[in-house]
């Protein structure tokens, strides 16, 4: 992979929340160990943040609860404005936008056509009032689908994908376990063909059994649709299974980056080697 091919690339991304001082930056980071300012009370969640994803492939972030990686992800979402810093996208004829300046129509047009999004918690991806084809046609509608046979098609040709029983499509989520929830949220995520598809602790809460049916699908997924997928996890055994590159954020810094079995099988920073030692 070079350069050339690029997806995303995020260029000192910077968010935080407070109302800042004079002592923010010397008394918050991973140096000092912390995000939140002694001072002033502002919380750095996301500092001076460098990154590209390569079109097809599978970016893992991984950290401690409170390290910014998914005030991170809400970002390249477009759910959160970053205070500076750029959002570049290429698009598939070559040409470059930065996502940080798209107004609010563009934003919620790009969300809706470029990106999907599987959340840790289903009812932040899912409205819970819907049914499962109730939740796949919103996506749908907003990409300015309009003939309702279509999307009825489209929502049981991805129930099938998912492995979810096409017979349960007017079901509400509600009466569904926690797996088959994060399929109908995968099943939603990719109604539109995303570009990019964001995982936001996929499996946090599952059954160890539960998880690598959820696992064997993504991977299923990315191999046919060589899709680009950017991975928020605690778990390091699921990112070790599906991400080809991974970087390591602590207090709303990056402090390592590399190839996943290199960071894992010989991590340089000392937060990694314990991340690491503590998942054996």
């Amino acid at each position: 992979m070079t350069m050339e091919n690029w997806l995303l690339r995020l260029e000192r991304l910077h968010k935080h929340f407070g109302p800042t001082c004079p002592d923010c930056r010397r008394l918050t980071g991973p140096d000092v160990g912390r995000s939140r300012c002694p001072r002033c009370g502002t919380v750095w969640a996301c500092v001076d943040i460098n990154l590209h994803l390569y079109a097809g492939e599978v970016l893992g972030i991984v950290g401690e609860s409170g390290s910014g990686k998914s005030t991170l992800l809400q970002m390249v979402y477009l759910a959160l404005r970053p205070d500076s810093g750029h959002i570049w996208f290429r698009e598939a004829d070559g040409t470059v936008c930065d996502l940080v300046t798209l107004d609010r129509y563009e934003t919620r047009l790009f969300r809706n056509t470029r990106l999907g999004i599987v959340c840790q918690r289903p009812e932040l991806g899912l409205n819970m009032r819907f049914s499962v084809g109730g939740n796949v046609a919103e996506k749908l509608l907003l990409a300015e689908w309009r003939h309702f046979d279509r999307i009825r098609v489209r929502t049981l040709e991805l129930m099938t994908r998912t492995e979810l029983p096409p017979e349960r499509i007017d079901d509400e989520p509600a009466t569904f376990s926690g797996g088959m929830l994060q399929r109908v949220q995968i099943a939603k995520a990719l109604a539109i063909h995303p570009t990019l598809l964001l995982l936001d602790e996929i499996t946090s809460g599952l059954d160890v059994s539960v998880q690598a049916r959820v696992l064997d699908l993504l991977r299923r997924i990315q191999w046919e649709d060589r899709m680009t997928m950017l991975l928020v996890s605690h778990d390091l055994g699921v990112v070790r299974q599906l991400a080809r590159r991974t970087i390591v954020m602590k207090n709303g810094a990056i402090i390592e980056a590399g190839l996943t079995d290199q960071i894992l099988e010989d991590p340089q920073h000392p937060y990694t080697q314990l991340l690491v030692s503590s998942a054996l």
